[in-house]
């Protein structure tokens, strides 16, 4: 049997931090008794941070953080924005019972496409290491879901379950048959029905780039496909059809320039930016597409500007990746937020790509 060791009197604990923390920004992890983090937090003066988990009255989340904490450790960074984006890496790296923020933000979703032999556009709330691509993110849950039903219609991918078995048209001399599609929108001719051996993995596999790329903001074969749909219930007299056609059209037309407008508002989010340091040196963050490509320390004459400034054109001339990892979704939402909380700090921005000081007005799309 393992004995779990209590944790320290609270005294002891913030005798540790008024002895050793300073008021300066950093990021602080209470820690259980196998050196697990419990939680983590930032502020711009730890010490004080520090000490005000220890005047919490019971019952609140502070003193139930406190109660099952057997160490407290901190570290100083030179900004409160270093802070926020430390914070947030520790939490997705740690996972801590006590943290909520950066876990999961319901506020937000991402349109995936599946990693399977036959891939479906899904509605997901967070970017998960399972293959799969992702886009995003993306505001407005219910309107993701129609568009991931419009996209999979119109190019007849597979919506069932994950477990229904796929049989390729490369396939049948295994099976030796075609077999019964599984679904209606199959019969109605809506599927490419690789469940009955209708299609071959090359045709399904070319329809799923469509798909990416439409999600991208970059494909008209979908609308096109709604237009021919169109034409011709306006030629057979079907009106009712026709209307109920066009205004899908309308409603398609509106997610794809979203999805465009999206990727524009990812692509503002490239520069250099540099914080005020509060404490210690001053860094420089290379921002490319929402994510920090690197850190640097900040520059103390031209010369060392235009290094950074030749080492940011490096990074953003390199070729993008056009889907999400789990970290990353985290870090644009973040860099998104900042700005948005803090106009102000758009002074700072400077070295966009296209020469100088970054636009960053579509970022509420994203904040």
């Amino acid at each position: 049997m393992i004995t779990v060791p209590a944790p320290p009197p609270p005294d002891q604990l913030r005798a540790d931090v008024r002895a050793r923390a300073e008021n300066r920004p950093g990021v602080y992890r209470m820690l259980g008794p196998r050196g697990e983090v419990l939680y983590v937090g930032k502020s711009v003066r730890v010490r004080t941070r520090l000490l005000s988990y220890f005047r919490s009255p019971r019952g609140d989340k502070a003193a139930e953080i406190v109660s099952h904490t057997h160490h407290v450790d901190w570290e100083y960074v030179p900004s409160e924005f270093a802070a926020l984006l430390l914070e947030m890496r520790l939490i997705l790296a740690h996972r801590p019972v006590y943290n909520v923020q950066h876990k999961r933000n319901r506020a937000f979703c991402f349109l995936k496409l599946t990693r399977e032999a036959a891939s479906r556009v899904r509605v997901a709330f967070e970017v998960r290491d399972d293959g799969s691509w992702y886009a995003g993110p993306f505001r407005g849950v219910g309107r993701m879901r129609e568009v991931a039903r419009e996209v999979a219609d119109l190019l007849e991918l597979r919506d069932c379950a994950a477990r229904t078995p796929m049989r390729f048209a490369d396939q049948l001399d295994l099976f030796g048959r075609e077999e019964t599609p599984l679904c209606l929108r199959a019969d109605l001719g809506r599927c490419l029905a690789p469940c009955a051996g209708r299609c071959t993995r090359t045709e399904y596999r070319a329809r799923t780039e469509v798909a990416r790329r439409f999600l991208l903001g970059d494909a008209e074969a979908p609308l096109n496909r709604l237009r021919q749909r169109l034409e011709a219930a306006a030629e057979r007299l079907q009106f009712e059809y026709a209307a109920t056609l066009r205004d899908r059209l309308v409603r398609l037309e509106l997610a794809r320039d979203e999805l465009a407008e999206r990727r524009g508002a990812i692509d503002a989010l490239t520069f250099v930016y540099q914080p005020e340091a509060l404490h210690g040196d001053a860094q420089v963050y290379v921002v490319r597409r929402g994510l920090v490509s690197a850190e640097l320390t900040a520059p103390c004459n031209a010369h060392e500007r235009a290094q950074v400034a030749a080492r940011a054109s490096a990074l953003f001339h390199r070729a993008p990746r056009d889907d999400l990892r789990p970290a990353q979704a985290a870090e644009i939402l973040l860099l998104a937020r900042w700005f948005r909380l803090h106009p102000e700090e758009e002074e700072r921005v400077w070295n966009s790509p296209r020469g100088g000081t970054a636009r960053l007005g579509r970022l509420p799309l994203l904040a």
